[in-house]
C-alpha cells in the first residue's frame, strides 16, 4: 500500500528539522517551498525557532506573563516626506491592536513634526517625535534607518525599554499584535516570498557588497517592514547593518533593497530566534490565500509617485 503522502511529506520536513538542514535543501530534492507552506505550514524553523501563526499560541496565557514583567515596548516609525499622511491610521489601528493594555512608547522619526497627529493613547502609552533632516531620494529614507534606531538606542533607550520593534508607516492593523511576537530577535516572513524557493528571493547577488548572499545559500527571505527583539539584539542588528551599510557607501555601492539586503544578510548568519508568519506584515494589494488565517498588519495601498520624492 502506497504511504499517506501528507504523511510522507511530514516525514521529510520533520527530518530535515532534525538534521539542521537549510530549507533549501527541499529544493534540490524536487520540491518548492510553497510546496511546503500549503500543506504542512511549519511552524519551527530548520533552526528550531518557532514561526508564530494564528492558532500556534495562547493569546491570553502569553499575554498575561510578559504582563507579570512590568515590560515595555518602544516602537519606532519614520514618517518622513509625504508618509506622514499615513500616521493617523498607523496610530490609531495600533492602539486598537498592538500590544493592547501594555506600556508602549513610540517614537515617530518625521522631518515634518508639525504634520504628526494628536492621536488619543491608551494609559501607559505615550509618543515621542523625534525632528530629522529631510531627504530628496526615498531610498536614502530606508538607508537611514539603522543608523537613527543605533543612535536611538545609544541615547538611553537600552535603559527605558525592554524590548524595540521598528515597524513601516505606511501600514495599519487589522488584528491582534501581542506577547506573542516578543523574542531576542524577530525577523518577519515576506508576504510576496513566503512560498517561493530560495534562488527566487530578491537577496543582493552582487559579490562586491557586504548585502551579498549567494544563490546557494539563504532560509527566509524577510520583510525590512518589521524588525524587533530585545533592545540589546536589535541594537547589535542595527549596529551591524549600519556598519555594512557605510563600507558599500564607501565605494558607492547601493544594495538592490536597501537596508532590506542588509538586514536578510545579518539575520543568514545571525539567525533570529522567533520569526513572525506573513500575517504580521502583508500588503493590500495581495489576495489573502486559504493558508492565511488572519491579517493582523499589512502594507496599505499607496500610489508611489504621490508619496517618494524621486519618482
Amino acid at each position: 500500500m502506497m504511504p499517506n503522502l501528507r504523511v510522507l511529506k511530514l516525514k521529510v520536513v520533520f527530518l530535515l528539522l532534525l538534521t539542521g538542514s537549510c530549507l533549501t535543501g527541499l529544493v534540490y530534492l524536487g520540491f518548492s517551498l510553497g510546496w511546503i507552506k500549503a500543506d504542512v505550514q511549519a511552524d519551527l524553523t530548520s533552526w528550531l525557532a518557532p514561526i508564530v501563526w494564528e492558532g500556534t499560541f495562547d493569546p491570553k496565557l502569553i499575554d498575561s506573563i510578559y504582563k507579570q514583567q512590568n515590560i515595555t515596548v518602544a516602537t519606532t516609525v519614520f514618517a518622513l516626506g509625504k508618509y506622514t499622511v499615513f500616521l493617523q491610521d498607523f496610530l490609531e489601528s495600533a492602539e486598537q491592536n498592538f500590544f493592547v493594555g501594555f506600556r508602549v512608547h513610540y517614537y515617530v522619526f518625521s522631518d515634518h513634526p508639525e504634520q504628526v497627529p494628536d492621536v488619543k493613547l491608551g494609559g501607559e502609552r505615550k509618543l515621542t517625535v523625534m525632528t530629522v533632516n529631510s531627504s530628496s531620494r526615498w531610498q536614502e529614507m530606508s538607508l537611514g534607518r539603522m543608523k537613527r534606531l543605533e543612535m536611538l538606542i545609544e541615547s538611553g533607550l537600552v535603559n527605558d525599554a525592554d524590548y524595540l520593534f521598528s515597524l513601516d508607516v505606511d501600514t495599519k492593523f487589522y488584528g491582534r499584535w501581542g506577547a506573542e511576537t516578543l523574542g531576542d530577535l524577530i525577523g518577519v516572513i515576506h508576504a510576496w516570498y513566503y512560498n517561493s524557493p530560495c534562488v527566487l528571493f530578491p537577496y543582493e547577488r552582487r559579490p562586491e557588497s557586504q548585502a551579498f548572499i549567494p544563490y546557494s545559500e539563504g532560509d527566509y527571505y524577510y520583510g525590512g517592514a518589521v524588525l524587533g527583539g530585545s533592545v540589546k539584539c536589535v541594537y547589535q542588528l542595527a549596529k551591524t547593518c549600519r556598519e555594512q551599510l557605510d563600507i558599500d557607501a564607501a565605494k558607492s555601492i547601493e544594495a538592490a533593497w536597501q537596508e532590506e539586503s542588509h538586514l536578510n544578510k545579518y539575520f543568514l548568519y545571525n539567525k533570529p530566534s522567533k520569526l513572525l508568519s506573513p500575517e504580521y506584515s502583508w500588503d493590500d494589494q495581495k489576495m489573502k490565500p486559504q493558508e492565511i488565517k488572519i491579517i493582523r498588519f499589512s502594507q496599505v495601498l499607496k500610489n508611489y509617485a504621490e508619496v517618494r520624492p524621486n519618482i
